[in-house]
């Protein structure tokens, strides 16, 4: 992705995690919208169009797996990327999830900017 006025989503249940990724992207040029719940995330995704989103793996009310199946059924066309400290990145379900198109990429916690920046230009 290179076109920096896209909007991202940012959702994880952490407030300081949404800080990160949130002061990250905006100094790379980016628009960013946070959701710390599955629920305000789909809210959000009935009030704009997103051409990324960032999920963290476990949220309190759904799993981040779900709540990508969800937000693709709204907007196929949506980037997703799995952000997480629960998963590893070969772990079977977030393998089946990348070779399902479910999830685009998937990025451990703690995380190194070039990472989150990388996910974007992929």
């Amino acid at each position: 992705m290179t076109d920096q006025s896209a909007l991202i989503l940012i959702v994880d249940d952490e407030p300081d995690m949404c800080w990160v990724l949130e002061h990250l992207l905006h100094n790379q040029g980016f628009a960013t919208r946070k959701a710390l719940s599955a629920q305000e995330a789909l809210e959000l995704m009935g009030q704009h169009q997103f051409s990324c989103a960032f999920l963290d793996a476990k949220l309190p009310d759904m799993d981040g797996l779900e709540l990508a199946r969800r937000i693709l059924a709204i907007a196929p066309g949506t980037r997703i990327v799995m952000v997480s400290g629960y998963f590893y990145r070969d772990d079977v379900s977030i393998q089946e999830a990348i070779s399902q198109g479910l999830i685009r990429s998937f990025i451990s916690k703690p995380f190194l900017q070039e990472e989150i920046l990388k996910a974007l230009k992929a």
